[in-house]
């Protein structure tokens, strides 16, 4: 009898790791096959809403209810795993952090790079919430100031990460092209670990894998070492440098230091020009929307607004 049961235990077993196999096999199948998107040309930057963003309307969490789920202990900033009142599931991020993050995603897709799905809620309770594992600012009746909230949506599998060196976009203009555009946000923090592939099924039913930086906390501040880089900081972004010049003709000098700096080494004034362009097709209001979304006060986005322009048209004007 024990020999039957243990034929059958076995059988079961051995079906289960054959199963488990064949599921591995067809995922690693859909993700070769699926195309690698980073960047998709935009025809319609200059009517883009930098106030809603990626997800637009439609996407937008139900703050009716908010219902804490579980901690993620990983990284700078406080963040939850969260259900809003449609049953929706969110990581939200609390601190200091949430508020550059969400008008820098709103920049980043403006010009055609795929991101996360974001928005800002300037005040929300949360149901069953925890004590935060550190200081983080409060609202009325003991709600959580400045949250972001970005979308987990059903059918969008998270794959690893994707390293800024070696991947299937070195020296072409798009990765340098975004590679600028951590620049003028002043994001110092270009670790891999910040990079996420997701796969997504298209609305044509095709599989693509997008590359998108997960994580634009470190912006809106100013670029440096341990000690004097900073985050969330209007005042100290808008008096930094951007542009050096250009060496040789052919290369732009940033004024950058941050984590993996080397990479703006490669940037062409061609590569340069061209993600410039496609800025400067943005609006002041365009601008001042990306910040209005994120709760900067009226007089942090006077002094952004035209300080970000600035910077574009460092791009635009270089020599060649």
């Amino acid at each position: 009898m024990w020999a039957i049961a243990a034929t059958f235990w076995l059988s079961g077993s051995v079906l289960l790791a054959q199963k488990d196999k064949d599921k591995d096999k067809k995922d690693t199948e859909e993700i070769v096959s699926a195309e690698a998107v980073l960047w998709r040309e935009p025809s319609d930057i200059s009517s883009r809403d930098l106030f809603l963003g990626p997800g637009g309307e439609a996407m937008k969490p139900d703050l009716s209810k908010v219902t804490f789920v579980k901690e993620d202990a990983k990284g700078y900033s406080v963040k939850w795993n969260v259900r809003d009142g449609s049953g929706r599931k969110w990581v939200i991020k609390l601190g200091n952090e949430a508020r550059t993050e969400t008008a820098a995603v709103r920049l980043v897709w403006a010009v055609g790079y795929v991101t996360e799905i974001n928005y800002l809620a300037p005040c929300v309770h949360i149901q069953g919430a925890p004590k935060p594992r550190k200081k983080v600012d409060r609202c009325e009746n003991d709600g959580f100031a400045d949250v972001r909230f970005e979308a987990r949506p059903d059918g969008v599998k998270r794959l690893d990460s994707w390293a800024w060196k070696g991947n299937g976009f070195t020296g072409k203009k798009e990765l340098n092209g975004l590679v600028v555009l951590m620049a003028l946000l002043n994001n110092w923090d270009l670790k891999d670990s910040n990079n996420k592939v997701l796969q997504v099924i298209g609305t044509d039913g095709r599989t693509e894998r997008q590359y998108v930086i997960s994580d634009l906390g470190a912006t809106f501040g100013k670029t440096g070492g341990p000690i004097s880089h900073s985050r969330n900081e209007p005042e100290k972004y808008v008096k930094t440098r951007f542009v050096k010049g250009v060496e040789d003709g052919s290369r732009v000098r940033f004024a950058f230091n941050g984590k993996q700096g080397e990479l703006l080494d490669h940037v062409t004034v061609a590569d340069a020009k061209w993600i410039g362009s496609l800025l400067a097709q943005l609006s002041d209001q365009q601008i001042e929307d990306a910040f209005r979304a994120a709760n900067f006060t009226p007089e942090e986005i006077q002094i952004l607004t035209p300080a970000v322009k600035a910077r574009i048209n460092q791009l635009v004007h270089l020599p060649g």
